[in-house]
């Protein structure tokens, strides 16, 4: 392998990523692709955990999340990028791993016990749900990754795989698996438009990356902002307000974006006036995005993504054959 730290992260292709993609995870994926060996899964298997009767929608989404990864500056080259499903290694190796955990230990895991409630699945949370943490234990572990770039509501998830390793190990007097570490981003996510806590496509207050101009236009003329700033020259509240939080994660400009959170604060400045800036600022975070995604080719996008997933079962193999010479299940080597 690698002197390098080992990286692996991923995302599930239940629709197009979205601007709080970015910020929370794609931004440190093209910045630590140089320093770092980084292995990127689009998790197709993990997405029928709750798709399982939409497989159609996973698949047609697997192309535009790569697609997305290219238009934002994932190279490729420097990085991993493979598709989950397409390396049985995984669910072997989470087969493995189950025999390690109890039933009670996953139902109390807190990342699965909120979206369950999210979710609304209640007494038909499906079992893949349930045990999803194990399979993603598989998935860091399978290319022994060190660091895993999560938001603060995945720790448990990190925690859960650490469980895994240490329990792994020290049932088969072995150090073949490494614990993993989270890495948490400076902005770990975005509000959504409507002011919620998280942007999300299930929730419809997203910014997607594809998004055309008259569609960014629309979402940024609707976006929440300080409910009782009704009048221009009323103060108005920054902290809660998403078109700051917005201004904060993608204007470099930052002695503007103070002297607008200033004037907005004492009085005198308009909501219709501080969204035309950030449209103006999303507009040109995003027209290298757009530019780059129109030039990409389709079937070459499908060969990279044909190669990387090559390359990543190669390493799981290697992982697999390990974790099975530790439990002594090499009959025929």
């Amino acid at each position: 392998m690698t002197d390098k730290n080992i990286i692996l992260t991923g995302d599930r292709p239940t629709g197009p990523l979205h601007l709080g993609h970015f910020v929370g995870s794609l931004e440190n994926r093209v910045r630590l692709q140089d320093e770092n060996e980084q292995f990127i899964m689009i998790a197709d298997a993990q997405a029928l955990t709750d798709h399982a009767d939409r497989p159609e929608v996973v698949r047609e989404n697997v192309l535009n999340v790569m697609m997305d990864y290219l238009a934002v500056g994932i190279d490729p080259t420097k990085s991993t990028i493979f598709i989950q499903s397409c390396l049985p290694e995984l669910f072997e190796l989470t087969v493995y791993y189950l025999n390690l955990i109890t039933i009670n230990r996953l139902k109390h895991n807190p990342t699965v016990k909120a979206e369950i409630t999210q979710k609304n699945f209640g007494d038909a949370t499906p079992a893949g749900f349930v045990m999803y943490p194990i399979s993603q234990a598989a998935d860091i572990t399978a290319f022994k990754a060190n660091l895993v770039p999560v938001g603060e509501d995945q720790l448990p998830m990190i925690e859960q795989t650490s469980e895994v390793v240490r329990k792994f190990n020290r049932t088969y007097k072995c150090d073949v698996l490494v614990e993993p570490k989270a890495l948490i981003p400076k902005i770990a996510r975005l509000p959504g438009i409507d002011g919620s806590a998280k942007m999300s496509k299930t929730l419809n207050n997203a910014i997607f990356l594809s998004d055309p101009l008259n569609v960014l236009e629309k979402k940024v003329k609707r976006m929440y902002t300080d409910p009782d700033h009704l009048r221009v020259e009323d103060p108005g509240k920054v902290e809660g307000n998403p078109v700051f939080t917005y201004l904060d994660a993608f204007d470099p400009n930052k002695e503007k974006v103070q002297e607008l959170k200033d004037h907005y604060q004492r009085g005198g400045l308009g909501d219709s006036v501080v969204k035309k800036y950030l449209l103006e600022v999303l507009v040109s975070f995003m027209e290298p995005i757009w530019k780059k995604r129109e030039e990409l080719d389709q079937d070459k996008v499908q060969s990279l993504l044909k190669e990387g997933t090559e390359k990543a079962r190669n390493v799981a193999s290697q992982t697999l054959k390990e974790v099975k010479e530790a439990m002594h299940l090499n009959y025929f080597s």
